[in-house]
């Protein structure tokens, strides 16, 4: 069995001379793409045009990546304020999810509005395709070894039938490591397929619940998973994305029980699919 354990994978992909292509980039630019594509499809079927869907990306994309960074800034500034230099290396990792989400759902809002286009609809094509983006883009802190849990056995992480591949990537500084960004990718794909089997099913979602059930997804599986990692970012002795988790998660069920008690908005029928389509 010795043999079988090899070196760690290389995080670069190529050169292109001087330049080095990360797969970290490469794989967060794969999810980005099957994202938008699959957001396009979805969006034709509910009238939504798709040069407003790839304007918006436009925006939300750049502003998400730069969210996300000064999210992880924030939360590890003892570090980067000795090392300003290293800010912008995102190549290297270091990105927070929830701040691309916080960044993002501004730019969906406000461009929205700008197009009256209706948010929650917007909210509804989107949701799906991000959590399967994030499911993809956990593979990216794989290549770059983050993301990981505390130490294991390596007898453990054979005990879970895992391809060799991910065993000799979790040998992280000389010990084996939980593959915590496997179980957040796994419970991420699940929610995807969750989410685009029944969000078309008469009379199930409200519109706007698609998302809703969709930060509730993910927030509940995010909690668990944080506590098992080593890498969080902390806010005095509490972990920033568990903290984050529960108010997202409790938000919104709120959301979700005050909006059916009022009665507000329609129901996600195929006929009003069709009309739409019409």
């Amino acid at each position: 069995m010795n043999n079988l354990l090899l070196s760690a994978l290389n995080p670069i992909a190529f050169n292109l001379g001087p330049i080095q292509v990360h797969w970290y980039g490469i794989i967060i630019a794969t999810g980005v793409i099957l994202a938008v594509t699959l957001a396009v499809q979805e969006g034709k079927r509910q009238g939504i045009d798709p040069d407003n869907i790839y304007d918006m990306i436009l925006w939300a994309l750049p502003v998400a990546l730069i969210c996300a960074r000064a999210y992880y800034v924030i939360f590890q500034w003892g570090y980067y304020k000795n090392n300003p230099g290293e800010i912008i290396r995102i190549w290297d990792g270091g990105i927070a999810i929830y701040g691309s989400l916080i960044g993002a759902m501004i730019v969906v809002i406000l461009f929205c509005r700008s197009r009256f286009i209706p948010v929650w609809k917007m909210l509804d094509v989107a949701a799906p395709t991000v959590i399967m983006a994030q499911a993809i883009g956990r593979w990216g802190n794989f290549m770059n070894q983050e993301a990981f849990g505390k130490v294991t056995s390596l007898q453990f992480l054979q005990g879970l039938h895992l391809p060799q591949f991910i065993i000799n990537q979790m040998n992280i500084s000389g010990a084996y490591r939980q593959p915590t960004f496997l179980y957040e990718s796994i419970w991420s794909f699940l929610g995807f397929l969750v989410l685009i089997f029944l969000r078309h099913n008469p009379g199930l979602f409200k519109r706007g619940e698609i998302f809703l059930a969709y930060v509730m997804w993910y927030s509940f599986g995010r909690f668990f998973v944080e506590g098992m990692r080593t890498d969080s970012l902390y806010w005095g002795p509490l972990r920033v994305s568990q903290i984050l988790s529960i108010v997202l998660f409790v938000g919104a069920l709120v959301i979700l029980v005050i909006r059916r008690r009022n009665n507000q908005d329609v129901w996600y029928v195929n006929k009003e699919i069709s009309k739409q389509e019409d």
